[in-house]
């Protein structure tokens, strides 16, 4: 049994990885009901938080059907990111994980993300400062280095973890790749290969089938699989991969009426977690993604995306059921 901290969370843990604007409370607690074992909210600006910006507290916001749940946090100044930490135990997640691997311009130029790759010693005593300043369980999430020849994430591991990290989780492309090219799993191993390890280490990038993420634990060693672009539009890859594990084989797709159920309970949860005009605007940008890849869609999408009155979008999604004919997938 794989624990983060003292948090059991299953032999081969599905984690559903932080991503802006996918990975929002209705998302995850889909996520969540599909297998997930264990979701974490959206990076949050440690900055944003200080400063009250209401985009940046509304991400604390959490179901208790998510559990466990961490929020993740980003910055590079160590006295703002200790009153985040006090700012997110408020919200009483059950862990608290530090983003050190988000490798957009945005966030690099500010020194927080994978920018701080290129100062370990900086990221180290972060990590030190806020284990220190929480009673919940400290995670990280970060990247294999800044670039090809600054690769050491074996000896960055051991010293986050010997610096307060209870668990970590490790894409495996640098910075300076980007998303570009394939994963390269094998430095991850090694961390876990690590004598000195004794924390989760988690791999992360590229598991996008179950076989995938059979690798990873079975060629690999992994402690569990972060799951990112896969499980966009897809919540049910999580039990895909479970019924996978379990049988061997793969499990039926989601039928379109599958796909439309969960546009309309993500759609009424962003409602009642936003209101009326905000639910149906920031749901829109999840419609695509549920329904990508079916034929002679664009006309339904487009009116999902267009409407300002919640019931024009159920009603074009049971549209969707009388009209539209099953995937040939399915």
């Amino acid at each position: 049994m794989i624990k983060i901290g003292d948090i059991s969370v299953g032999d081969f843990p599905l984690l559903l990885a932080p991503m802006e604007d996918v990975s929002d409370p209705p998302f995850r607690a889909l996520c969540k009901e599909n297998g997930a074992d264990v979701v974490y909210t959206e990076f949050i600006s440690s900055e944003g938080l200080i400063r009250d910006a209401a985009k940046s507290v509304q991400k604390l916001d959490i179901y208790e059907k998510e559990r466990p749940v961490g929020i993740q946090i980003f910055g590079a100044n160590l006295d703002s990111m200790l009153r985040s930490v006090e700012i997110v135990e408020a919200s009483k997640p059950d862990i608290i994980d530090i983003n050190f691997g988000c490798p957009v311009k945005k966030v690099v130029s500010k020194g927080a993300g994978a920018g701080i790759l290129r100062d370990i010693p900086l990221m180290v005593k972060l990590t030190a400062e806020m284990a220190k300043h929480t009673s919940l369980p400290l995670t990280v999430k970060t990247r294999l280095g800044w670039d090809h020849d600054s690769i050491k994430i074996v000896e960055v591991a051991e010293r986050l973890q010997d610096a307060g990290a209870k668990a970590i989780s490790i894409h495996g492309r640098t910075r300076a790749q980007m998303y570009k090219g394939d994963a390269n799993w094998k430095p991850i191993a090694a961390v876990k290969e690590n004598p000195r390890m004794h924390i989760p280490v988690f791999g992360n990038g590229d598991v996008d089938s179950p076989e995938r993420a059979v690798e990873m634990r079975d060629r690999y060693g992994l402690d569990g699989a972060m799951i990112g672009r896969a499980s966009i539009g897809n919540p049910w890859f999580f039990n895909q991969v479970k019924h996978y594990f379990e049988k061997g084989t793969h499990c039926e797709p989601p039928t379109l009426k599958d796909r439309v159920e969960v546009a309309k309970r993500h759609l009424e949860m962003s409602i009642a977690w936003k209101g009326e005009v905000l639910g149906v605007l920031e749901t829109r940008r999840h419609y695509t993604n549920y329904f990508k890849g079916i034929p002679n869609f664009k006309p339904y999408r487009t009116a999902m995306v267009t409407a300002n009155d919640p019931n024009e979008v159920f009603d074009t999604l049971n549209r969707v059921l009388d009209e539209v004919e099953e995937p040939a997938w399915v």
